[in-house]
């Protein structure tokens, strides 16, 4: 690898790191591109397995004591992962791209909500009761297509969670699903030794950016940080949209 590709993909991974220090999630939306430009989109995707397994263990870990909900939180992580489960035997049969384009749009009324009914979220006792069917279409997302923050990140931000519960739940999330997709891509061969070792490098420049990211949240007001996210979940419509369109949808 060239210098310049070198640095480009180390500030990705950074930045990545920094979104998910300040949001506790994200960090795949900036890094997944970054790698597949400077590798291939598959070599990218395992990489990147292994860092959402390390961070998530981290964070979950971190903050594992701002938890107020964990019936909410473990019945929604364990879900998860039946749902990656689930999506990845699915991933063959299921015409993704038209999903993703339609959880787009789904995605989109949300933040209209948002923004013309600011004060509008989910109660703590509707959370429990939706959070293991939000759990699992989210995982099956992921299983499928790869993405499952419009479904998980739209439903934690529907809670109004504090920022540190927040990051916690979603890591735990996160997290179950990781340990279902991380050894489905060893077993299919995605996810290699040499592959292992460029993803234990690249925790480098995530650990740098994600207390970087933590420390700047500080300064952030819960309104602003609910901002943070919406704009987060933008970003992500965006790129559904255009993923499907790239598609031919």
């Amino acid at each position: 690898m060239d210098p310049a590709s070198l640095a480009f993909a180390f500030v990705g991974i950074m930045l990545g790191g920094f979104l998910k220090g300040a949001t506790g999630a994200g960090a795949p939306v900036i890094g997944v591109p970054v790698l597949a430009i400077v590798f291939d989109v598959p070599k990218a995707v395992a990489i990147f397995s292994v860092l959402n397994l390390c961070t998530n263990i981290w964070q979950g870990w971190a903050f594992r004591s701002e938890i107020t909900e964990h019936r909410l939180t473990w019945t929604f992580a364990l879900m998860g992962a039946v749902g990656a489960a689930v999506g990845s035997v699915l991933l063959a049969t299921l015409p993704v791209p038209l999903l993703m384009a339609s959880l787009a749009l789904v995605v989109f009324a949300y933040i209209g909500l948002r923004l013309s009914r600011p004060n509008w979220h989910l109660s703590r006792e509707r959370g429990r009761q939706m959070g293991p069917y939000v759990g699992l279409i989210g995982g099956v997302m992921q299983g499928a297509g790869g993405l499952s923050a419009p479904v998980s990140i739209t439903f934690l931000n529907a809670l109004n969670l504090p920022r540190k519960e927040f990051i916690a739940t979603i890591a735990i999330f996160f997290l179950a699903m990781s340990l279902t997709q991380v050894p489905a891509l060893w077993t299919l061969g995605i996810l290699t030794l040499d592959r292992l070792l460029l993803a234990f490098l690249a925790l480098i420049p995530m650990f740098l950016g994600i207390p970087i990211g933590s420390w700047a949240a500080r300064f952030l007001s819960k309104q602003a940080f609910d901002r943070l996210i919406l704009s987060l979940l933008a970003v992500i419509a965006v790129k559904l949209i255009w993923d499907a369109a790239q598609a031919g949808l």
